[in-house]
């Protein structure tokens, strides 16, 4: 995923501090891609970056709204496979590992090894690698998806394009099946869809801050979209008062049930 356009805020970002009892704490004094209200304590999921999904998307299943692994602390490999050498140049990247304790064993007794690879260009072009591996070879099936959650600055300022002539689901209309007869997706209202075998290439462009988000995937076939308006908005507690009408769209990138 890439970014394209300028950012006229300048603001620090992020500002790390101790509280009263010296432990760290994260400010998000201008949140990008996450709530000003998120709260980074575990077991509850943090409301912005790209958490993932595994190995349930949603709640499809006997398990947790969009399964365990986006609640877990995940560990550094600090010895990865190296990248490979056509792929190697002015890029950093880092290898996350998780592993089924025993408490995941109680609820989805599988043996696995998920191994995400998240690579960083220096023109900022954002790579996620996700590898899923049966450790003990006993069968199993799962949905996967990652929920990126995108900044923008006004979600009437926002059109998505790639999603043209696809079909899919309304979450808002009990699942109902249309076609997308636009020529590029805008909201006016809250939106909850899935679309079905989209596009390898999703572009979400921001017109007031004058930049464009270009998502690719290989083997993700369907596209989540999301964004909660107004009033959803207001019911949700990690939301923040400057996510009013949403400060952000979510777009996710699924794999189901293989």
């Amino acid at each position: 995923m890439n970014r394209s356009g300028a950012e006229s805020d300048k603001r620090t970002a992020v500002e790390v501090t101790k509280d009263k009892n010296g432990i760290g704490r994260v400010l998000l004094r201008n949140p990008r891609g996450a709530s000003a209200r998120a709260i980074f304590k575990p077991p509850k999921a943090v409301r912005g970056g790209i958490p993932i999904c595994f190995p349930q998307f949603g709640s499809r299943g006997l398990l947790e709204q969009h399964g365990f692994a986006r609640n877990k602390i995940w560990v550094i490999d600090e010895n990865p496979p190296p990248l490979h050498p056509n792929d190697s140049n002015g890029k950093a990247y880092i290898d996350l590992l998780l592993k089924p304790s025993e408490e995941n064993m109680k609820v989805w007794p599988h043996s696995f090894e998920f191994r995400l690879r998240v690579s960083l260009a220096e023109d900022g072009y954002l790579t996620m690698i996700s590898r899923i591996r049966n450790i003990n070879c006993k069968p199993f099936s799962f949905s996967f998806a990652y929920r990126t959650y995108i900044s923008i600055s006004d979600i009437s300022e926002v059109r998505v394009e790639g999603l043209e002539t696809f079909d899919y689901f309304d979450n808002l209309c009990d699942k109902e099946r249309f076609t997308e007869q636009g020529d590029a997706l805008t909201f006016e209202s809250e939106v909850d869809r899935v679309y079905l075998s989209s596009s390898d290439v999703i572009a979400v462009l921001d017109h007031e801050r004058k930049r464009t988000f270009t998502i690719r995937r290989e083997g993700l076939p369907d596209v989540g979209v999301w964004n909660p308006w107004e009033k959803m908005s207001k019911s949700i507690a990690d939301f923040g008062m400057r996510n009013t009408r949403g400060c952000f769209v979510l777009m996710e990138q699924q794999w189901r049930n293989q």
